[in-house]
This record gives structure tokens, C-alpha cells and sequence, in this order.
């Protein structure tokens, strides 16, 4: 190993991950967790052949005029929060920055909206199961910019208390089972993650122990009632679950679960200008991470929308936006490619008596296709696109430039992909109006974006 060398400099920006960069003596940059531009550091660093070079925070020589006291005792270690130890509103102003340079002076950015309580927001959390060779356990989240290592986590601050609680339940658990952590390279142990959800509106919590599919190292009965009481013992009432992890080689992955305590979903709510909307909420179900600022961004989303005939809702996930526009449009057609969240979108219409949506299942592109080619296709007016980070799929846009509804919002995670796949929107002959971030996840880099584009 290379002997580490030690540098001060100043921190000139972030990078795509939120770290921030500076330059080493021979002006190659170099990426230091947990520092923001205005910074001036002293990092220790080791010289790297291939990659992005990294370096370890060692001293803050001169603090940022941005620079605040993190909440959290893990802030300098832990790899979820990137932007902890920056004041929020500076954070704000960087995540508008983000989405001004992804989209030029192609349309004025407007003021983001904030999230009312930076803290304790997110209602679903995944903590990882790690064993060194020595033996000692970790249960926490990964280390920044040392993946995979996992630390201890005692705390955090962007979810209800008692997942911290139900962490350190398990941990002590874990000590008495006598089990495992799975070690992917060797395909060995039984532990992976614990996930934990909570429904904010309605007090509902659920845990879910993943585990490794191999039989020889699956948990005993006792073992898992031992799991139940320790969660339930930080949380009354939650609902446990196991679920079984069925990786063989040459086939695709499978996923079983079983319940092992309390009921088999829990109950979300959101509070809507058009109304509220009730959701049945599984194990494997997707549903947004910030439940209160989701509400901001659906409204947002819909007030773009205006009154539409028929409207498309393309990665529609479990349907939420698509459902609350079915309260003022005639028809609503949803695909999504999980089968699983059709499932959920299907169940949740029937939950809140809409009859007028209906959803397919399917790669975007081509059920598109396969609409367009039926009987009584139905032209959209207007429509709603929520893609992944990778932006639209060249199929499905190609089919949007096609159909030409007059108003498309594109609700997007990556200002970058939305700004290029918009480009070709534009180019086919749509405006761009309005541009909207929504803050969704303080204290971390990711932006939620809205898009306005009008024939």
C-alpha cells in the first residue's frame, strides 16, 4: 500500500456525489466527504492509479461561511448524509444552482420548496448486517467513500427515533443469535439488511429482516421470534417480517417473504388538495421517502397538470399521481414495468373507489406501442412522466414526440437526464415553462425536479 501523504487546500465545489473537490499541488482533483466549497482542509490521501482520487478529512483548518454543526454523532463518518455539516439554506441555493446548470437560461428556475422539518423525514430506511474477520458486528449504514464497510449506528437524524431504537434492539439480538452476516464474495452467512418503514399519518411501523436464501444458514424459529420481540419491544405493534434472499447462479433472483408478527401491510395516507388518498403498503412496495413533502411535490405536479381529458402516467409506480388526477380527468392509463407495484397501484384504486384508471404492466416503449396499435386508442392530452434517474427511454420518448399531448410534466430525480431528454421535447416542438425543484431529502445532495412543457 501506498504511504498516505498529507495536504491542505481548499474545497472549489461539489462533486456529483456531494462531496467536495479540491485540488492537489499538481492541480488533479481529489474528492474529501463531508466538505463544502469555501472550506480550507487538511486531507490525508493515498495516491490512486485508476479512479476519481479520494482523500479523508483529517482537520477543517478554516471553516466555510456555510459551515454548521452537524446534529449527528455519525455526521464525519457516515455515507447517507453528505450535506449535514452545511446550513440549510445553503443547501437550498446549491440544489436550485444544480438544476440552473443542468437547463442554462432555458427557463428561469423557480424558488425551491423547502421541507418544513429537515429532520426526522424519512419514513423508510435500509441498515446493513457486517462482520469483520475478527468477528465484530456492525449494523448501521456504510461508511463514506469507504463502501462496504459498515459502522455502528447509535443515531440518525433523519428518521423517527425509533428506528435508531429498533437498530440497537436488533444489534443486541444479533450478539445472542449466534448468526451470521452474508458475505457476498463467498455467498455465505444469513444476515443482509434490515429495512424499517413508517407511515407518518397513520402511526403505522413495519420491519423486514433480509436474509440469505442458502438453507444451510437459515435462521431457526426461535431465532426469528427472537427477531419479532426484539423489534417490537422498540416498536409495539409493528409489523416483522423475514424475507428470504434466492440468489442462484443462472437464474433470476427470487424474493419470499413471511410474517412473523403483527399484520401482513401497513397503512400510508396523503393529504392532496384533490383529497385523500389511502395506501396499502407491503414489504416490497414503493412509496415516496418523504411522505409530507411528497404532498407539496403531487399538488405541485398536478396544479402543472390543469384539467385534461385523458391523461398518461408513464412510470407510474404504484399510481399516486395518476390516481389523484383520476378525480378531475375522464380516464387515467398508468404503466409501470414492477409487476409487483401494479399490483399495489390496482389494489390501492380499489382501496379509494377509482374506477376510472386503469394500469399496464410492461416496459414503457413498447406498451406504448402496443396501445397505440389497438382498437379505440385514446390520444392523450396530457401527461405525467416519472422515469428513472436515467431519464426516458429512447422508445418512450420517441412515442411522447409522436403523440404529442399538449402538456407533459416531467417529474424527475436528475436534472441532468431531464434536461437532455427535454432538449428533444423542445426540438419536436414543445415550451418549456416552468421549472420547480422540490427539496425532498435534506442533508443529502438529491433534487427532486418539475418540468412544465406546453404545445
Amino acid at each position: 500500500m501506498r504511504t498516505p501523504s498529507e495536504t491542505i487546500l481548499e474545497i472549489q465545489k461539489f462533486n456529483s456525489k456531494g462531496y467536495g473537490v479540491g485540488l492537489l499541488p499538481l492541480g488533479k482533483e481529489i474528492d474529501i466527504a463531508h466538505t463544502i466549497p469555501g472550506d480550507t482542509v487538511r486531507v490525508e490521501w493515498r495516491k490512486k492509479k485508476k479512479g476519481p482520487q479520494t482523500g479523508r478529512l483529517l482537520e477543517v483548518v478554516a471553516a466555510s461561511l456555510d459551515r454548521t454543526s452537524a446534529r449527528c454523532a455519525h455526521a464525519a463518518t457516515c455515507g447517507g448524509c453528505a450535506w449535514q455539516q452545511m446550513g440549510y439554506e445553503a443547501q437550498l441555493k446549491e440544489k436550485m444552482r444544480r438544476v440552473a446548470r443542468a437547463f442554462g437560461d432555458s427557463c428561469q428556475v423557480e424558488p425551491i420548496l423547502p421541507c418544513d422539518e429537515p429532520f426526522g423525514y424519512r419514513n423508510k430506511m435500509e441498515f446493513t448486517f457486517s462482520q469483520n474477520r475478527a468477528g465484530a458486528r456492525f449494523l448501521g449504514m456504510m461508511i463514506a467513500q469507504a463502501e462496504p464497510y459498515v459502522f455502528n449506528l447509535t443515531e440518525c437524524h433523519l428518521c423517527p427515533p425509533w428506528f435508531a431504537a429498533a437498530v440497537q434492539k436488533a444489534r443486541d439480538w444479533w450478539e445472542a443469535s449466534g448468526l451470521e452476516a452474508y458475505y457476498p464474495p463467498q455467498d455465505t452467512g444469513t444476515l443482509r439488511y434490515l429495512t424499517l418503514r413508517y407511515a407518518v399519518r397513520t402511526d403505522h411501523k413495519m420491519a423486514v429482516l433480509n436474509v440469505s436464501g442458502r438453507p444451510e444458514f437459515a435462521p431457526s424459529r426461535s431465532a426469528l421470534e427472537g427477531f419479532a420481540e426484539a423489534i417490537r419491544a422498540a416498536a409495539p405493534g409493528a409489523s416483522v417480517f423475514i424475507r428470504i434472499h434466492q440468489a442462484v447462479k443462472g437464474r433470476p433472483t427470487e424474493f419470499f417473504e413471511m410474517l412473523l408478527a403483527g399484520s401482513d401491510h401497513i397503512v400510508e395516507k396523503l393529504h392532496l388538495k384533490q383529497g385523500t388518498l389511502s395506501f396499502k403498503i407491503s414489504p416490497t412496495s414503493f412509496f415516496q421517502t418523504n411522505t409530507l413533502q411528497a404532498e407539496k411535490l403531487y399538488d405541485t405536479a398536478l396544479s402543472f397538470l390543469g384539467q385534461a381529458e385523458t391523461v398518461y402516467d408513464l412510470y407510474c409506480g404504484t399510481g399516486t399521481l395518476g390516481m389523484a388526477a383520476a378525480a378531475s380527468a375522464h380516464n387515467v392509463v398508468g404503466i409501470e414495468l414492477s409487476p409487483e407495484a401494479v399490483l399495489d397501484a390496482e389494489e390501492n384504486c380499489k382501496r379509494n373507489g377509482i374506477g376510472n384508471m386503469a394500469v399496464h404492466q410492461g416496459d414503457v416503449g413498447k406498451v406504448l406501442t402496443r396501445l397505440m396499435e389497438s382498437p379505440g386508442f385514446a390520444r392523450p392530452d396530457a401527461a405525467i412522466v416519472d422515469p428513472p434517474r436515467a431519464g426516458l427511454d429512447p422508445l418512450a420518448l420517441h412515442h411522447l414526440k409522436t403523440l404529442l399531448p399538449r402538456t407533459i410534466v416531467y417529474i424527475s430525480c436528475n436534472p441532468a437526464t431531464q434536461a437532455e431528454n427535454i432538449k428533444e421535447l423542445v426540438d419536436a416542438g414543445y415550451r418549456l415553462k416552468r421549472l420547480q425543484p422540490v427539496d425532498q431529502f435534506p442533508h443529502t445532495y438529491h433534487i427532486e425536479n418539475i418540468a412544465l412543457l406546453e404545445k
